[in-house]
C-alpha cells in the first residue's frame, strides 16, 4: 500500500527528513525592528519585557511576519533569557547596554538561589504558543526555542553580555565543579521548558547555542555539548516526535560535534558552504540555512542567485531554507518578501534545481 501523505506541516515533515515537494523557509528574527508595524507596535510598548511577557503582544509581533510573508514557520517572539526568573535569577534589559543579570554567580553561594523551574511564571509563553496554533492551523508550523545551557550560563555568570567570556571561561578552569552544577541545573530546566512548549503546541523547537562557537571546539566537547545532550535526552523521551534543531553562531568548526548531540537538524551559519556543511554532516541529518543576512540589502536578482545556490548545495531532502544568522535592522521589507517568493516558487521537480540537487547528493559520496 502507499504512504499516507504526513499530516505535519511542510517544515516538520523537512526537519523529519521526510520526502517534500519544495524546502520549507522561515527567517530567525523574522519578526523584529526591521518591520513597520513592530517598529509601531514598540512605540506604544517600548519595554521589550513587557512585549515579549505579555501574552496579547507576543502573538501579535508573532504573526505580523505570517501576515506579511506566509513563511513556513511562525516563532514565538520571547527571548532565550525570559525563563531564568522562574529558576531564580532576575534579569532586566537595558536598552543601550541589553540584558543585565540582577545577581551574577561567581561562587557556590550563588546556586543557593537556584530552583527547579517553575513554570508558572511562563505562563505567557505557553498560552501564546496555544493561540498561534489556533491562528496559524496546518498552514505553517509553530515553532517556540530555548537556549541552550552553556550560553544561557555566560550571560548569569559574566552578569550581562560580553565579548571576552573570560569570567565564565575562567571559571572553567578554577572552579569547574561549580561550573557543572550550574550548566546541570539549567540543563533540566531548559529541558522542562522545551516540553512546556511542546505541550503549549509548539511543533518545532530551536535550540540557540548563540555563544558555543566563542569556545574552542575541545571546550565545547566538555562545556557545551554534554549539557544540550541532557536536554536532547529528556525532551526525547518525553516528545519523541518533536524535531529539534540546534544552531550555534560560528559553528563551522563543531559541524561534526553538534551531530552527536542526536538533534533532528543542524542550522548552519553563513560562513559555512552549505555543499560542504553536507559532505561533513552527511545526508541522514536535516540542515537549515544559510543564506547570508547581508544578502537581503542587495538586489532582488542576487537574493534569488544566493537562494537557489543554497537550495541546489542542500539538496532535495532534509532541508529547510533559511538565513545563517537572524534578519538584521533595516532590512528592505520588500527584500524579505521576495525571499519568501522565492522559496515558495521552487519546486524539486523543476529540472534545474533536480539536477543540481542530484550533483550535490553524488558529492557527498
Amino acid at each position: 500500500m502507499a504512504a499516507q501523505p504526513s499530516a505535519d506541516p511542510l517544515l516538520v515533515q523537512a526537519a523529519k527528513g521526510e520526502k517534500v515537494h519544495r524546502p520549507p523557509a522561515w527567517m530567525m528574527r523574522q519578526a523584529g525592528r526591521y518591520m513597520a508595524a513592530y517598529r509601531k507596535l514598540a512605540g506604544k510598548h517600548p519595554s521589550f519585557r513587557e512585549r515579549s511577557e505579555t501574552t496579547d503582544l507576543i502573538v501579535e509581533i508573532s504573526l505580523q511576519p505570517w501576515q506579511s510573508f506566509q513563511p513556513d514557520g511562525v516563532i514565538i517572539f520571547s527571548d532565550i533569557l525570559t525563563p531564568l526568573p522562574a529558576i531564580g535569577i532576575q534579569f532586566e534589559i537595558d536598552e543601550t547596554k541589553g540584558p543585565i543579570i540582577a545577581s551574577p554567580i561567581s561562587s557556590e553561594d550563588g546556586l543557593k538561589g537556584l530552583q527547579k523551574i517553575d513554570l508558572s511564571k511562563v505562563l505567557f509563553v505557553g498560552e501564546s504558543l496555544s493561540l498561534l496554533r489556533k491562528e496559524v492551523g496546518e498552514k505553517a508550523a509553530v515553532l517556540g526555542f530555548v537556549g541552550a545551557p552553556w550560553t544561557l550560563a555566560t550571560y548569569i555568570v559574566e552578569g550581562g553580555s560580553t565579548r571576552t567570556y573570560t569570567k565564565i571561561k575562567r571559571m572553567s578552569y578554577e572552579a569547574p565543579a561549580l561550573l557543572d552544577a550550574l550548566l546541570s541545573h539549567i540543563a533540566e530546566a531548559i529541558a522542562d521548558y522545551v516540553v512546556y512548549q511542546i505541550q503549549a503546541g509548539a511543533q518545532c523547537i530551536q535550540i540557540f547555542d548563540s555563544w558555543g562557537g566563542q569556545l574552542t571546539p575541545e571546550l565545547w566537547d566538555r562545556w557545551s555539548k554534554p549539557y544540550i545532550q541532557k536536554v536532547v535526552c529528556s525532551v526525547k523521551g518525553q516528545c519523541p516526535a518533536v524535531p529539534l534543531v540546534l544552531y550555534a553562531n560560528g559553528n563551522g568548526g563543531l559541524l561534526e560535534r553538534m551531530r552527536e548531540t542526536s538533534v533532528d537538524v543542524i542550522g548552519l551559519d553563513w560562513t559555512i558552504d552549505m555543499l560542504d556543511g553536507r559532505r561533513r554532516l552527511g545526508d541522514s541529518i536535516s540542515v537549515q540555512g544559510n543564506v547570508d543576512p547581508a544578502v537581503l540589502f542587495a538586489p532582488k536578482s542576487a537574493i534569488t542567485e544566493a537562494i537557489n545556490s543554497v537550495v541546489q548545495k542542500a539538496g532535495d531532502k532534509g532541508h529547510i531554507l533559511n538565513l545563517g544568522h537572524g534578519v538584521l535592522v533595516g532590512t528592505p521589507e520588500e527584500h524579505v518578501a521576495h525571499f519568501f517568493e522565492i522559496a515558495r516558487s521552487i519546486s524539486y521537480e523543476n529540472h534545474d534545481i533536480y539536477r543540481s540537487s542530484q550533483i550535490a547528493s553524488a558529492a557527498l559520496c
